[in-house]
């Protein structure tokens, strides 16, 4: 049994003056436990829609959405979200007092908030970091923390909105890795939503790649049956995978092109 499923979802937005837009329309998608999806997309197709949807912030309009096949009815706990910006830090408060923040909301005691929160920032490998604060922090670094600070809460599944959108290159492929280290520790089911085939065919264990919007749904999947090795650009398997993806996102984004532009 999937641990996620959406079964004919749509999601229409419907505008002060009455006007109507379909971000979804008959979108399917199962998640396994465990699993790592990327959620691949030109931008406009609905893919942060529909992490949004999955955590609980938006209604869907039409169809279902389960979580161990119960049907999803708004946030919890067994849901944590990781936002592109670092925004969502608390600028007065040190890397550990927001790692312990949702902890302490929890009414979680002291004692266990405060090593549970260690053991989440050695994981995220900012050990000794602790007593900075955001401002002190360089971009990698502040994504680390608010890994670190979701995790601290123990979700069952990890929504990730393009965590690593905002970062420069270099600083990206070494958060994609320790990213990767982090999921083999935890083995959290992880829905990745990302518009770069470089970093879903580095992450995933299963890429979905969905059609240009208005009214997009999952075009196709994807395996990716990689060992740590492969996911190298240079190797043979890292290739033949990402020329699948590019295969089917090359039509989807001229069509958004031309939407775009007519």
């Amino acid at each position: 049994m999937p641990l996620i499923e959406l079964s004919d979802v749509g999601k229409t937005y419907r505008s002060m003056r009455g006007a109507s837009y379909q971000a979804l329309k008959d979108f399917n998608l199962q998640i396994e436990p465990g699993e790592f999806l990327c959620l691949l997309g030109t931008s406009g197709c609905g893919k942060t829609t529909v992490l949004n949807m999955v955590a609980g912030f938006e209604k869907h309009t039409e169809g279902r959405i389960t979580v161990h096949d119960r049907p999803l009815s708004g946030p919890a706990a067994d849901r944590g979200v990781v936002f592109q910006g670092d925004d969502s830090l608390y600028p007065w408060l040190s890397a550990l007092g927001n790692i312990e923040f949702g902890l302490r909301m929890a009414g979680i005691p002291r004692k266990e908030r405060h090593e549970r929160a260690h053991y989440y920032l050695e994981l995220v490998g900012l050990k000794g970091q602790g007593h900075k604060h955001p401002a002190e922090l360089s971009g990698g670094m502040k994504q680390r923390i608010q890994i670190a600070r979701v995790l601290a809460n123990e979700p069952e599944i990890l929504l990730m909105d393009e965590p690593f959108g905002a970062l420069d290159a270099q600083t990206r492929s070494v958060m994609q890795k320790e990213l990767l280290s982090i999921w083999a520790a935890t083995r959290k089911t992880v829905l990745f939503i990302t518009h770069d085939i470089d970093e879903a065919v580095t992450l995933a264990t299963r890429i979905g790649v969905m059609h240009a919007g208005p009214a997009s749904k999952l075009k196709a999947t994807i395996d990716v049956d990689l060992t740590t090795e492969q996911r190298d650009r240079t190797n043979d398997g890292y290739v033949t995978v990402y020329r699948q993806v590019h295969a089917l996102l090359r039509d989807e984004v001229a069509i958004a092109m031309k939407r775009a532009s007519s």
